[in-house]
Protein backbone atom coordinates (compact mmCIF):
# COMPACT_ATOMS: atom_id res chain seq x y z
CA UNK A 1 0.00 0.00 0.00
CA UNK A 2 1.30 3.43 -0.91
CA UNK A 3 1.01 6.10 1.76
CA UNK A 4 0.64 9.80 1.02
CA UNK A 5 2.37 12.58 2.91
CA UNK A 6 0.08 15.15 4.51
CA UNK A 7 1.79 17.90 2.50
CA UNK A 8 0.87 16.06 -0.73
CA UNK A 9 -2.72 15.59 0.44
CA UNK A 10 -3.07 19.31 1.09
CA UNK A 11 -1.62 20.12 -2.33
CA UNK A 12 -3.93 17.60 -4.03
CA UNK A 13 -7.07 19.26 -2.66
CA UNK A 14 -5.79 22.86 -2.99
CA UNK A 15 -5.98 22.97 0.78
CA UNK A 16 -4.56 25.16 3.50
CA UNK A 17 -2.84 23.96 6.65
CA UNK A 18 -4.13 25.81 9.71
CA UNK A 19 -2.10 24.06 12.40
CA UNK A 20 0.18 21.06 12.60
CA UNK A 21 3.31 21.82 10.58
CA UNK A 22 5.03 18.93 12.36
CA UNK A 23 2.62 16.55 10.59
CA UNK A 24 3.44 17.59 7.01
CA UNK A 25 5.71 14.57 6.58
CA UNK A 26 3.26 12.11 8.18
CA UNK A 27 2.60 8.99 6.13
CA UNK A 28 -1.15 8.68 5.76
CA UNK A 29 -2.25 5.28 4.52
CA UNK A 30 -6.03 5.61 4.39
CA UNK A 31 -8.80 8.17 4.35
CA UNK A 32 -12.19 8.19 6.01
CA UNK A 33 -14.86 10.70 4.99
CA UNK A 34 -17.79 11.35 7.30
CA UNK A 35 -19.75 14.06 9.05
CA UNK A 36 -21.09 11.49 11.53
CA UNK A 37 -18.60 11.21 14.36
CA UNK A 38 -20.29 8.04 15.61
CA UNK A 39 -19.11 6.39 12.36
CA UNK A 40 -15.58 7.65 12.93
CA UNK A 41 -15.51 5.98 16.35
CA UNK A 42 -15.87 2.57 14.64
CA UNK A 43 -12.54 2.96 12.80
CA UNK A 44 -9.74 0.76 14.05
CA UNK A 45 -7.07 1.76 11.52
CA UNK A 46 -3.86 3.72 12.09
CA UNK A 47 -2.41 6.53 9.98
CA UNK A 48 -5.71 7.77 8.58
CA UNK A 49 -6.96 11.14 7.46
CA UNK A 50 -10.38 12.24 8.69
CA UNK A 51 -12.17 14.18 5.95
CA UNK A 52 -15.21 15.99 7.34
CA UNK A 53 -17.42 19.02 7.09
CA UNK A 54 -18.05 19.01 10.83
CA UNK A 55 -16.23 22.08 12.02
CA UNK A 56 -16.58 21.98 15.79
CA UNK A 57 -14.85 20.66 18.88
CA UNK A 58 -16.65 17.32 18.56
CA UNK A 59 -14.54 16.52 15.48
CA UNK A 60 -11.34 17.14 17.46
CA UNK A 61 -12.51 15.07 20.44
CA UNK A 62 -13.57 12.22 18.16
CA UNK A 63 -10.21 12.30 16.39
CA UNK A 64 -8.47 12.16 19.76
CA UNK A 65 -10.51 9.13 20.87
CA UNK A 66 -9.85 7.40 17.54
CA UNK A 67 -6.12 8.20 17.57
CA UNK A 68 -6.45 10.27 14.38
CA UNK A 69 -3.72 12.87 14.00
CA UNK A 70 -4.84 14.62 10.78
CA UNK A 71 -8.17 16.27 9.92
CA UNK A 72 -9.19 17.85 6.62
CA UNK A 73 -12.23 20.12 6.74
CA UNK A 74 -14.21 20.41 3.50
CA UNK A 75 -16.73 22.87 2.00
CA UNK A 76 -14.47 25.77 2.99
CA UNK A 77 -15.27 25.24 6.67
CA UNK A 78 -12.85 27.12 8.90
CA UNK A 79 -12.05 25.91 12.41
CA UNK A 80 -12.94 28.10 15.37
CA UNK A 81 -10.20 29.35 17.66
CA UNK A 82 -11.25 26.80 20.28
CA UNK A 83 -10.87 24.02 17.69
CA UNK A 84 -7.41 25.30 16.78
CA UNK A 85 -6.39 25.51 20.43
CA UNK A 86 -7.67 22.01 21.15
CA UNK A 87 -5.96 20.56 18.08
CA UNK A 88 -2.69 22.20 19.08
CA UNK A 89 -2.96 20.82 22.61
CA UNK A 90 -3.67 17.32 21.28
CA UNK A 91 -1.07 17.47 18.46
CA UNK A 92 -3.66 17.08 15.68
CA UNK A 93 -3.22 18.81 12.33
CA UNK A 94 -6.10 20.84 10.89
CA UNK A 95 -6.39 21.71 7.20
CA UNK A 96 -9.26 22.91 5.05
CA UNK A 97 -10.27 22.89 1.40
CA UNK A 98 -13.05 24.60 -0.52
CA UNK A 99 -13.88 21.27 -2.21
CA UNK A 100 -16.89 19.18 -1.24
CA UNK A 101 -16.50 15.98 0.76
CA UNK A 102 -17.13 14.00 -2.41
CA UNK A 103 -14.63 15.88 -4.58
CA UNK A 104 -11.86 15.92 -1.97
CA UNK A 105 -12.30 12.18 -1.38
CA UNK A 106 -12.36 11.43 -5.11
CA UNK A 107 -9.19 13.43 -5.79
CA UNK A 108 -7.32 11.73 -2.94
CA UNK A 109 -8.53 8.28 -4.01
CA UNK A 110 -7.38 9.03 -7.57
CA UNK A 111 -3.91 9.91 -6.21
CA UNK A 112 -3.69 6.58 -4.36
CA UNK A 113 -5.09 7.20 -0.88
CA UNK A 114 -6.94 4.04 0.06
CA UNK A 115 -10.30 3.96 1.85
CA UNK A 116 -10.66 2.41 5.29
CA UNK A 117 -13.20 0.01 3.75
Amino acid sequence: MRAMKLKDIITCVDGTLIIGESHLEDDIERGFASDLMSDVLTILEDNILLITGLSNNQAIRTAEMSDIKNILLVRNKKPSQSMIDMAKELNISLSFTSYSLFKASALLYEKGLKPVY
